[in-house]
């Protein structure tokens, strides 16, 4: 059974997109053989929600945000941004993957600047870099490698050219999952006080329940594959938020008994 429940009202200004994702279902063609991946998947975001997927690994969560992004059409269904079908990749929708993927030969500023570049519209927005870099607390290494950061300052980077496009959906594939625990709980913070500043809608897909609801409005929880809504569950907690906090101590036992973790806690 779905447990449907909706996160309080935003209080910062939201320039965030809604998204709609609407009777999905997908599948992989693998040596002749179908294999289902989602089934049905069935859920909508406020303008400037954040949103995190939760589920076994291997359930279909990062495929989902593949098609979110645009990136492969689903087997059915419709996926829907401010109303409109997405059809395909487009700016206003930008993945932040695990791995950074930045281009050693060249500077942090940039990598950074490769979306601009793309547009062909770098010459006359050379300021939007710089505003990301500030953002994300880089300016002093613009002209940095990436052999010459640490792995949280490689991710700041890829997180800064994600919004130098400035996203209405920014989609988080589990950005931290390489990074030490200390970092981890830093880059954390960073990223929702980038969402409580810039008001983007985002997904984020991790393993980790601690950090879904440290971070989200909203938890969904897949089954396994093919995956399957479980739960959607309100975070109703103010921000900053506090890891001992006992209901999200609570809510967390409720998440690890959907994934049926819980004797293990």
């Amino acid at each position: 059974m779905v447990v449907h429940a909706y996160a309080e009202a935003i209080a910062y200004p939201a320039v965030g997109a809604s998204l709609e994702v609407e009777h999905i279902s997908h599948a992989f063609d693998i040596d002749g053989s179908v294999l289902p991946v989602l089934d049905d998947v069935n859920f909508s975001v406020k303008p400037g929600e954040f949103i995190a997927l939760l589920g076994p690994s291997g359930c279909g969560k990062s495929t989902l945000l593949r098609l979110v992004a645009g990136l492969e059409p689903p087997r059915s269904g419709v996926l829907r941004e401010d109303g409109d079908p997405i059809q395909g990749p487009f700016p206003s929708r930008v993945v932040v993957f695990q791995d950074p993927t930045l281009f050693p030969w060249r500077t942090v500023w940039n990598n950074v600047a490769l979306g601009l570049e793309a547009q062909g519209i770098l010459k006359s927005q050379r300021q939007r870099v710089d505003a990301a870099l500030e953002l994300v607390g880089l300016s002093q290494f613009r002209n940095a490698y990436p052999h010459q950061l640490s792995g949280g300052m490689a991710q700041r980077v890829a997180l800064a050219r994600a919004l130098v496009n400035d996203p209405r959906i920014l989609i988080l594939d589990e950005p931290l999952g390489k990074l030490d625990s200390l970092t981890r709980i830093t880059m954390q913070a960073e990223i929702v006080a980038l969402w409580q500043r810039k008001g983007f809608t985002t997904l984020l897909v991790t393993h980790d329940v601690e950090e879904a609801l440290f971070l989200a409005n909203r938890v969904i929880v897949f089954s396994d594959r093919p995956a399957r809504i479980k739960a959607d569950i309100a975070v109703n907690r103010p921000y900053p938020r506090h890891r001992g906090d006992p209901r999200l101590a609570e809510l967390r036992r409720n998440i690890l008994g959907l994934l049926g973790l819980d004797a293990t806690w």
